[in-house]
């Protein structure tokens, strides 16, 4: 998935974002940084996309040693 792919994004996610951005052109902003702040605004209030995807990565594990540290 390349960087600015929004398929990991809900069909509600991308109308809120495309409202959003038509708010922000309503009031003067330029459409490429509308829509760049319409996405940030939707990241910020639904934390990305919802959709499974992305690199992979899962949050790491405590080991037991460590578990046995922390008590």
């Amino acid at each position: 998935m390349a960087q600015g792919d929004k398929s990991t994004y809900t069909d509600k996610q991308k109308r809120k974002a495309a409202h959003i951005a038509e708010s922000y052109e309503d009031r003067g902003v330029p459409e490429k940084d509308a829509e760049a702040r319409a996405w940030a605004t939707v990241n910020k209030k639904d934390g990305g996309g919802k959709k499974p995807g992305g690199s992979g990565r899962k949050t790491r594990q405590p080991t037991p040693k460590a578990k046995a540290a922390k008590e």
